[in-house]
């Protein structure tokens, strides 16, 4: 895992230096300018699927520079496709925006709000002979803008008169043609070495009922036209972006310096988030949910925020990590590795210790007396202040089935014939029989246990191997379900070994364990609590399934990083 980059305009002075972020110092020569008073940063989704784990970085850019320079942050959904929009995903954005702990100013925003201002303003457009409506076929259009190496042709519907372009804008918006049957285009340069300045797209006509409009409109307006005419009018300061938006802002200075606006916003773009072993694209993340490869897009195994925060992963490990990678206009590919330190170095603090025994294996302590059950107490937290659980001592326990072996390989500190190993918390046990069914199956452990051995070491022998355990009466069953990464390659949608992403799935990213045995203290387990089992992992009830009595554990990470072992 590489270090995280610093800063080279921090200041000492004023602390520990901080990772990368080129923004800061734009903006701290912004108000120290008196060219704004105050910034003002805006978040703004689509409501076409859920957020993912590339967004996070956004999010924490735009709100976090804000927090940090005393401004605001509107979130406003770009909601010009309803289409494709849905009010479940407006629900679940804002969720998630709260979730990871950052909140907006005033109420939410939306580009429909706009609407009127923004048909008002392609109206003055086109008295202005700087718009005009096309007829070209999409297949046309296309044939007619060009490509990276030639320039496009001029429409042969460029040239029509100012009125006659009102009146169809007029007849468009009031639902007289089919989709796709015209469109609204900038009038700027066919020419242009700037795809993006060829005479884009302005409006499209589109006869789809509006989640915040309804039915009033039948022409909705391009992500290009919309995007900066809504910063202008939320005076937004610093419009911030990822890098793939770098063309789009000559459009986006071009349509401001074209119309009167109340503000001019400045654009400024970073490198998005590309981490490895996964997909963020949102037509493929929704493909994946469509086509039930995964369980909805709050699956555990998604890069979807609402799918790591199931996971396990905590809103300060992610923040944590965003901050880490740093925010600069370099592209490259981040290590899943640096999330799962995140998490780890999060939880380690964090999440009280319990023992779980995944595949249990019965064992009875033929030496310890029948009826009798001794109430241990252990630390939550082997350094933190988190008091003690309870775990009572019983005749008959569960270990791991893992824990005992016939046969060990040699440098095995576990239970072996004849050999001993400690219960964590409790005594030295030892194996003396092993109990099997008439496949040869061992169903049965039957051990002997050294009364002397609590809270100290036996005398006269070494025992190096500590095991988990839970009782066998007083355990909770539990249903536990161990998750790995999604993609087997570190780049599924470029694998040379795949024709498309769905090959590179990794058919044991969930493996669901049911009857595993889990120490009293957890039966009271509330969904999103964490624990790190001891010997196994961290785990979190479940979101949607763990209930009191009965609960569900995804595990969220491993203790170690085992993937390329």
């Amino acid at each position: 895992m590489s270090k995280p980059t610093v800063d080279p305009t921090s200041n000492a002075k004023s602390g520990p230096a901080v990772p990368v972020n080129f923004l800061r110092p734009i903006i701290q020569a912004d108000l120290d300018s008196g060219k704004h008073t105050q910034i003002v940063t805006r978040f703004p989704p689509e409501p076409n699927g859920y957020l993912h784990i590339g967004h996070a970085k956004s999010i924490c850019v735009n709100f976090g520079l804000a927090q940090e320079f005393g401004g605001v942050t509107h979130l406003r959904f770009d909601d010009t496709n309803p289409a494709k929009e849905d009010q479940e995903y407006i629900d679940a954005i804002k969720s998630d925006v709260q979730w990871l702990g950052f909140e907006w100013a005033g109420e939410v925003r939306y580009a429909s709000q706009y609407f009127d201002q923004l048909h008002d303003w392609a109206v003055e457009l086109i008295k202005a002979g700087k718009a005009y409506v096309d007829d070209l076929t999409p297949e046309q259009a296309k044939e007619y803008r060009g490509s990276l190496t030639e320039p496009g042709k001029n429409s042969p519907f460029r040239d029509r008169s100012v009125e006659e372009n009102l009146d169809l804008f007029a007849r468009m918006k009031a639902g007289e043609f089919p989709d796709g049957a015209r469109v609204l285009r900038a009038k700027i340069d066919m020419a242009s070495p700037n795809m993006n300045l060829r005479d884009p797209i302005m409006y499209r006509i589109r006869h789809a009922h509006h989640h915040q409009t309804g039915d009033k409109w039948c022409i909705y307006p391009n992500y290009d036209f919309t995007h900066g005419q809504s910063d202008a009018i939320e005076g937004i300061t610093h419009s911030i972006c990822t890098l793939e938006f770098e063309s789009h802002r000559p459009l986006y200075e071009w349509f401001l310096d074209a119309l009167p606006v109340p503000a001019h916003p400045r654009q400024y773009e970073f490198s998005r988030l590309n981490l490895n072993y996964t997909i963020t694209s949102k037509r493929k993340l929704k493909q994946l949910v469509d086509e039930k490869h995964v369980n909805g897009w709050d699956d555990p195994r998604m890069s979807t925020l609402s799918g790591f925060r199931r996971r396990g992963y905590t809103p300060k490990s992610i923040r944590n990590f965003c901050e880490m990678i740093g925010t600069n206009r370099s592209d490259g590919v981040v290590d899943f590795g640096m999330l799962e330190f995140s998490i780890r170095d999060d939880l380690d603090h964090s999440a009280p210790r319990a023992m779980c025994v995944l595949r249990p294996l019965k064992v009875v302590i033929t030496n310890y007396p029948e009826g009798q059950v001794e109430n241990l107490e252990l630390p939550r937290h082997p350094k933190e202040d988190m008091g003690v659980r309870a775990l009572p001592f019983a005749r008959e326990i569960y270990i791991d089935r893992e824990d005992f072996m016939e046969e060990p390989p040699k440098g095995y500190k576990r239970l072996e014939p004849a050999g001993e190993v400690r219960l964590r918390g409790s005594y030295v046990i030892r194996a003396d029989e092993a109990i099997k069914d008439a496949d040869g199956n061992i169903v049965e452990l039957r051990c002997s246990y050294d009364p002397d051995t609590l809270g100290k070491n036996p005398e006269g022998r070494k025992v190096k191997g500590v095991i988990h355990w839970v009782p066998a009466a007083a355990s909770v069953e539990c249903e536990v379900r161990l998750y790995d990464r999604l993609f087997r390659s570190p780049n599924p949608e470029k694998a040379e070994d795949s024709a498309s992403f769905l090959d590179n799935i990794n058919p044991d990213s969930l493996q669901v364990l049911t009857g595993c045995r889990a120490e009293p203290s957890l039966g009271n387990a509330q969904p999103e609590d964490r624990f790190q089992f001891e010997r196994e992992g961290y785990f979190v009830a479940d979101l949607k399934d763990s209930k009191p009595g009965q609960p569900v554990f995804n595990r969220t990470v491993t203790l170690r990083d085992s993937w390329g072992q």
